[in-house]
């Protein structure tokens, strides 16, 4: 295979992750700035966002953190927002398996919500892209969503404060998931996990320390897999 054809699929990863950029940048912002807040340092904010690159745990985590909220807490809530990340790995599995082991290791620090939303659709929409195809296309997704989020976690929390509240940065963080969920509700299944999971969220805010976000994502997950058995069973 031609070495100029995994190049073409990561200069197209690059394209198609682009415009991401415009959502992930704020968010990072607002995690730089709710970091700021809570009283970590620049290296600890930055070192914060380059090990975990997953946006909502990190925010839900610090805040915990500030409410002083018990540390089984903090890490049971970031693991069970994060949980939707080993069904990520589940579904990129057969089309990223073959790879050595060093690049699914990259592959599997880098898996968040818009590479795998990107990748998924393309190995759908092109099942015969050999692995080398694929795995560039996936690293090439996340150049410019990966600068962006770090780049704006620092601005974030070098700014901090001095971030007028009119910006209003925190409206990144739920459109950064619509944009990545909406496309994804194809099936009865995902619909009747999402509306679960919507619905008992509002219900149970009044839980101390977010768990009722633990309570709702276990719920709707449970409620998905059992339409999607049920589907199953009358297909």
């Amino acid at each position: 295979m031609p070495s100029s054809i995994p190049k073409r699929s990561f200069w197209l990863g690059a394209r198609d992750g682009a415009p991401f950029t415009l959502i992930v940048g704020p968010f990072a912002a607002v995690f730089g700035v709710v970091a700021s807040e809570a009283g970590l340092t620049l290296a600890q904010t930055f070192g914060f966002s380059a090990l975990v690159i997953a946006g909502a745990a990190q925010i839900a985590a610090v805040q915990l953190m500030v409410d002083a909220a018990p540390m089984v807490v903090v890490v049971a809530t970031a693991l069970a927002v994060n949980l939707r990340m080993a069904m990520y790995s589940a579904s990129l599995a057969p089309h990223l398996g073959a790879a050595p082991l060093w690049q699914r290791a990259i592959i599997a620090y880098l898996n968040v919500d818009q590479s795998f939303a990107l990748a998924s659709a393309k190995y759908e929409a092109a099942p015969e892209w050999p692995v080398p195809d694929k795995i560039a296309y996936f690293f090439g997704i996340m150049v410019p969503i990966s600068i962006t989020w770090y780049g704006m976690t620092v601005l974030g929390a070098v700014l901090g404060q001095r971030i007028p509240d009119w910006l209003a940065l925190d409206f990144a963080v739920p459109i950064a998931f619509l944009a990545v969920i909406a496309p994804a509700l194809k099936t009865l299944a995902h619909v009747a996990a999402a509306f679960t999971s919507v619905v008992l969220a509002l219900a149970l805010g009044g839980m101390p320390f977010g768990t009722g976000l633990l309570v709702a994502g276990f719920v709707a997950m449970c409620v998905g897999a059992a339409v999607e058995t049920a589907m199953e069973r009358r297909a």
